[in-house]
């Protein structure tokens, strides 16, 4: 669809050549339910690789889910990563959906408090959890530089802890909460009603010794059909008041001004890696939205503006220009690795 292995293989390889590290979004959370050109039904019966009856379906993904205690489907997903490992040369992985797969529930109307009776008890799935420490295990014994990130919202304590210690061994979760808490507080309150105390509570609320990456922006906000953080702050000014031809109105000096500082708390306190997610170190005004049934098959949002960038006479240039001194302060400084 975006493109042949062997090109594929030619991006990793150019990545490298300019020292930048690949990761890949793996999905084993949950599969395609398709019956033509997926593994579902594959010997006729449903339980072939998935659980049989309810257990094998998500109700809210419609999709089949793993039954990670078979042999066959361990040998499946696990080959599957080395596959990726060694014939395209990714350097890790960003495992999709872990929440989904640690419980029975999947996550689905429960909410996570921190309270420990919600993380070690009948609701969670041991199976799916054994296959996480069998993969982390495998893959940091063959490739010792090889890189796991976890997608987690529940805060599973002993994720990010080696195998060895009874952990599930990824070496960092996304630490998702932090940017709903931005686009809460920019919906919900007024500038001067901004409680510090809670942002940094929020910034700062994880588990000791174990590494999470920091994001401001996710694709849950840039994505399919929400607004972008640059657009809630600026909104339709965005389009008309960005140039630097024309005197600074209130709602882009405010705009940036913000856009800024939720940058910086969120790089200086928010885990010990930082993801810039496209677009956001330059405040891109428009959502991302992929070709699909709900906009008549639209290529129209499926970019990137990064002209905007390379126009000298735009504030975006200057957005710009924050985020890649912010980043180079902390190659200085070394705050993601300090300890709190």
């Amino acid at each position: 669809r975006y493109g042949t292995p062997e090109e594929l293989k030619e991006l990793i390889d150019v990545a490298h050549s300019l020292g930048i590290i690949v990761l890949l979004d793996v999905v084993h959370s949950h599969a395609s339910k398709n019956t033509e050109d997926g593994l579902n039904c594959f010997d006729g019966s449903d339980s072939c690789f998935f659980h049989s009856g309810a257990r094998g379906e998500h109700s809210l993904w419609d999709s089949r889910l793993f039954n990670y205690s078979g042999w066959e489907v361990l040998r499946f997903l696990l080959s599957n990563l080395r596959w990726w490992m060694e014939e395209y040369k990714f350097d890790g992985f960003r495992f999709d959906g872990v929440t989904s797969m640690l419980y029975h529930h999947h996550g689905i109307g429960s909410g996570f408090s921190g309270d420990y009776a919600e993380y070690f008890g009948l609701q969670v799935d041991e199976d799916s959890l054994v296959y996480l420490m069998l993969a982390n295990h495998i893959l940091h014994t063959l490739y010792e530089d090889c890189i796991t990130i976890a997608e987690d919202v529940s805060g599973m304590p002993t994720l990010c802890r080696p195998v060895q210690e009874g952990g599930l061994g990824f070496d960092y979760r996304l630490a998702m909460a932090i940017p709903d808490k931005w686009i809460q507080i920019i919906k919900e309150f007024k500038d001067e009603d901004w409680n510090m105390g809670n942002i940094v509570y929020t910034m700062t609320n994880r588990r000791y010794g174990e590494k999470c990456i920091a994001y401001a922006e996710s694709h849950d906000q840039a994505l399919v059909g929400d607004k972008t953080l640059a657009f809630w702050l600026m909104d339709k000014d965005m389009y008309t008041n960005m140039s630097t031809l024309i005197p600074m109105n209130s709602v882009i000096d405010r705009g940036i001004q913000l856009h800024k500082m939720i940058r910086l708390l969120t790089h200086g306190l928010g885990g010990e890696g930082y993801l810039n997610f496209m677009g956001n170190e330059f405040g891109h005004p428009e959502w991302l939205d992929f070709p699909r049934v709900g906009n008549n098959e639209s290529y129209h949002y499926a970019r990137r503006q990064f002209n905007l960038l390379d126009t000298d006479h735009l504030r975006y240039r200057q957005l710009y220009t924050f985020d890649r001194d912010m980043n180079r302060t902390e190659d200085k400084y070394g705050w993601l690795a300090a300890p709190p």
